[in-house]
């Protein structure tokens, strides 16, 4: 329940009960608030024992974990219907780290081929065309 709580968090957490209640009336607080605890825990255990008896013996193992978005994304994921494993194990990044970083850097060397299998290479600047050549003229776009 408390799993996010450091140690100094807990200890100011002490001081100020401390300080605020009083070292006398902090035991009774204390059973006050324990007491709270078993209560809302005793209704939930009991909501969910008339949820499982209302919904019948078709979902005698439902279990209420599987509606946190988490668990049930994990629980799909794992499964090995879909071949997630197989596809998950044959993917190594750092393969295709390597392999993306090698081509920009040979991409990136003049005297090497185009990298785009012969496709225009929109990062660069166009060159501008000499001045006695005229750019192609389509009559269709006019």
């Amino acid at each position: 329940m408390f799993n996010d709580i450091g140690p100094l968090e807990l200890v100011t957490i002490i001081v100020l009960a401390v300080l605020v209640f009083g070292p006398d009336k902090l035991p009774k607080v204390i059973q006050d608030v324990m007491r709270t605890i078993k209560k809302i825990r005793e209704f939930s255990e009991s909501a969910k024992a008339d949820i499982r008896e209302e919904l019948g013996p078709d979902f005698k193992d439902f279990d209420f974990e599987d509606l946190n978005p988490k668990t049930f994304l994990r629980k799909q994921l794992d499964n090995d219907e879909l071949g997630l494993k197989e596809i998950r194990n044959g993917f190594d990044l750092k393969k295709e780290m390597a392999e993306v970083t090698e081509a920009v850097q040979t991409a990136d060397t003049p005297s090497s081929p185009p990298a785009s299998g012969g496709r225009l290479d929109m990062t660069k600047k166009p060159e501008d065309p000499e001045k006695d050549e005229r750019p192609p003229f389509d009559a269709d776009a006019t």
